[in-house]
């Protein structure tokens, strides 16, 4: 055999390996972003004589008409019979997807709930490079597609009995807990309007949750500094890409990666107790872009929140 034709065979070896690598990949990918997971976290962040509460966490669902899998295990999740339910937004991601979105939630609507939107249920989808999403935020936000029916998921919503919380207080007694909430518009759009829930959460609540869906430091800030016992937030797909032993490489906003999912304090050197400081959770939400429904390391997930006492 000739030096040409051995540099031959072994440049179409790694060529092959490396097809076969990208395929084998691309198939966990696929598998991965179908294998969706309920997580089950505990936060010590109720008084001591108050009861446990159940809270449902649901966040980026990315929902279109052909996604029956998808649509079956939502529905499933009324079966967890929560407390509450908090949606962080995303629900949508296709222009048919409103019905489809209220009959997957099914009997969690007759839970009492709340909910802020995302930009994906304000917007049509668009094809997207995600290797974006690995490089420095350049601002383009895209608001030109045509707009997708929120208003009318907005009405299903509220006319089911949940709360609006885009840029609202509201307050809901669940199993007797009086539960003072703040919650703004998508700060990824830069639809949040601080100043309109600004100020010191009812100190007559026994609760103080806020509630956004991209978990952008000015918001969480802002419910930290205002007394908040914990933030719920969406967006950041937990990464959508991780890697074993590092974890999420990007967060589509200013939360840097350590902290793209689950449930974290904020500030991040902060410990319970400490003035101006609440807890976090980060869902990684449930769905993919619909042109790229791929995740790595990074499963698609609802979680169950139990709030207990905390330790006084």
């Amino acid at each position: 055999m000739s030096l040409l034709d051995a540099v031959r065979r072994t440049t179409l070896g790694v060529v092959g390996a490396g097809a076969i690598g990208g395929a084998a990949l691309t198939a966990y990918a696929l598998a991965e972003a179908r294998a969706y997971t309920l997580r089950r976290v505990t936060v010590p962040v109720l008084a001591p004589s108050s009861p446990d509460l159940r809270v449902l966490h649901l966040s980026d669902i990315h929902l279109t008409p052909g996604q029956t899998r998808k649509q079956d295990w939502v529905r499933s999740l009324a079966d967890l019979r929560p407390d509450l339910v908090v949606d962080t937004g995303d629900n949508l991601a296709h222009r048919g997807a409103v019905p489809i979105v209220l009959d997957s939630l099914g009997g969690l609507l007759d839970v009492p709930g709340v909910f802020v939107f995302g930009s994906n249920d304000y917007f049509e989808p668009t094809l997207r490079n995600p290797v974006r999403y690995l490089l420095p935020d350049d601002g383009k936000r895209h608001t030109d597609t045509p707009q997708l029916p929120w208003p009318e998921l907005r009405d299903a919503f509220t006319g089911a009995g949940w709360s609006d919380l885009t840029n609202r207080r509201a307050t809901l007694e669940v199993r007797g807990v009086r539960i003072a909430f703040a919650g703004v518009d998508d700060p990824h759009l830069g639809y949040d309007r601080l100043d309109d829930i600004a100020g010191p959460a009812d100190p007559e609540a026994d609760l103080r949750l806020g509630v956004a869906h991209a978990p952008y430091l000015r918001v969480l800030d802002r419910f930290a500094a205002d007394g908040y016992d914990a933030v719920l937030a969406g967006h950041t797909h937990g990464g959508q890409v991780c890697v074993p032993g590092i974890g999420a490489l990007a967060t589509n906003c200013d939360l840097e990666p350590a902290r793209a999912r689950g449930l974290h304090r904020h500030p991040a050197d902060s410990r319970p107790g400490d003035p101006g400081s609440s807890w976090l959770h980060v869902s990684a939400g449930l769905g993919t872009s619909p042109y790229a429904r791929i995740r790595v390391a990074c499963r698609p997930e609802a979680t169950l929140l139990t709030l207990v006492a905390t330790k006084r």
